[in-house]
């Protein structure tokens, strides 16, 4: 989970760049959207402002900055990520709709060649995780696939509010993993947004991405639906 933290405790230590609050307030967001924070991972303040060796008040500031941008939310022991019900879920999937479809023909417009080699070889990643049964890297790749796609997103404002809701799309995607008969609908739905990509096509990427939308709820309400059966909370609920 600390990936960046030499650079960061080297340009804290000089003073170079931006200020403290703001460095680590970026690489928690890092975190987050790689899925490195799990729904049952709690953020405390001063277990933050130890690992990256500053005080306790700007990673307090980060922390409560996180909050107020929706990443994560407080609690009576530390911060964690949002707790999602069964209306908020669906709220989500009806936002996606809306936004993802111009955000995947951006994405199809921006992508640079690396980009797109960089996707391609996280596809094949993700179908050999698939094919080996390995549940844990295959959601691993599928998180990379997504972020690399929403990062070459140019309107940042619809990029920003995109990577926002991150973790209510992986809490989601972290109940329909649970049925590996959703593996190959996931792997699928990716691999036809990337040909879209791969072939610049707009209109073609934002068709695809919103039937994965609509596949990813149908199979979030299957699950949802199974979990009420055996009167158990969904998985968005207790991670």
């Amino acid at each position: 989970m600390g990936e960046n933290l030499p650079d960061l405790k080297s340009s804290l230590s000089s003073g170079v760049g931006q200020n403290t609050s703001a460095q680590i307030h970026d690489v928690l967001v890092g975190r987050i959207q790689k899925g490195e924070i799990g729904l049952k991972d709690r953020l405390v303040d001063t277990a933050v402002a130890a690992e990256f060796g500053v005080s306790r008040m700007p990673a307090r500031d980060a922390l409560m900055r996180l909050a107020h941008e929706g990443y994560l939310e407080p609690s009576t022991k530390g911060f964690i990520l949002p707790r999602i019900d069964h209306q908020e879920i669906l709220e989500i999937f009806d936002l996606r709709r809306l936004l993802e479809p111009r955000a995947a023909a951006l994405a199809a417009q921006g992508l640079s060649e690396v980009e797109i080699l960089l996707l391609d070889a996280t596809l094949k990643d993700a179908r050999f995780a698939m094919e080996e049964g390995d549940q844990e890297n295959l959601f691993r790749a599928c998180e990379i696939f997504r972020n690399g796609w929403v990062n070459a997103v140019s309107n940042s404002s619809l990029r920003k509010t995109l990577q926002r809701y991150m973790t209510q799309v992986q809490a989601v995607r972290m109940m329909t993993f649970a049925d590996p008969e959703n593996h190959p609908v996931i792997v699928e739905g990716n691999a036809r947004l990337f040909e879209a990509f791969r072939q610049r096509d707009a209109v073609a990427a934002s068709d695809r991405i919103l039937r994965f939308v609509f596949d990813g709820e149908a199979a979030y309400l299957a699950a949802h639906e199974e979990a009420q059966k055996h009167k158990t909370p969904t998985a968005a609920r207790n991670g």
